[in-house]
């Protein structure tokens, strides 16, 4: 059996990605497929059959198997760290945080106090959101976000390809809410309403129709 000492001493894994699920990720390190869970977006980056490199973060739990998270930049893993220092917070709310908000986004809000940022996540109330505040005001710096580069692909590709990229994006989108806890049904009514809201989205990254789809949701699922 592996101790978890061993597991806590583990930063960052890299391997073949095995299999992507709608919540977690299967990847092979040294013979062994490690099940690491991750937000929406980091998820959406993995191919089954390529190679990636994820920090991760190691979560035990008293009354079930420990949890091994893993994140595709250092400023996901330092949010979802500082999140679960929070009382009441655990590793499922710290990563609907970062579904809902890029890493530069709750420093801001951290910074701005700006508590409706927080309810805006599922599962999220006015006084966590107050706690969240309260507890990490002063610790995360705000730091200058990178450049980004475009969303909108060749304009020169065919219409037929960008109407197959654009349903893989519908399906990749419906599955991680649905990860979430939404509904089928629910799932694909929220993605066609903010498609239909804002047409630029059409030509958008996976994780910014997610990100724009959960922040119109809002709210607790339960």
């Amino acid at each position: 059996m592996v101790s978890e000492e061993w597991w806590t001493m583990i930063s960052s894994i890299r391997g073949e990605v095995l299999q992507v699920g709608l919540d977690h990720a299967v990847v092979e390190v040294s013979g062994f497929g490690l099940e690491v869970s991750a937000t929406p977006q980091t998820l959406t980056e993995l191919r089954a059959g390529s190679e990636t490199r994820l920090l991760t973060s190691f979560v035990p739990r008293q009354d079930d198997a420990p949890l091994l998270f893993g994140f595709a930049e250092a400023g996901e893993r330092e949010i979802f760290t500082s999140l679960l220092s929070i009382s009441g917070v655990g590793p499922r709310l710290a990563l609907a945080v970062l579904s809902v908000h890029t890493p530069a986004e709750v420093r801001t809000a951290i910074a701005e106090s700006d508590t409706a940022a927080f309810t805006r996540v599922p599962g999220i109330g006015k006084k966590t959101a107050q706690r969240i505040l309260l507890e990490l005001a002063g610790k995360l710096v705000i730091e200058q976000p990178a450049e980004e580069p475009s969303a909108a692909g060749d304009s020169a590709g065919d219409s037929d390809g960008a109407e197959a990229a654009g349903e893989q994006v519908r399906e990749q989108v419906r599955e991680a809410l649905t990860s979430l806890g939404w509904t089928e049904k629910d799932a694909r009514t929220a993605v066609e309403k903010e498609l239909q809201a804002r047409p630029e989205l059409a030509e958008a990254a996976v994780s910014e129709v997610l990100r724009q789809t959960l922040r119109s949701l809002g709210g607790p699922t339960r």
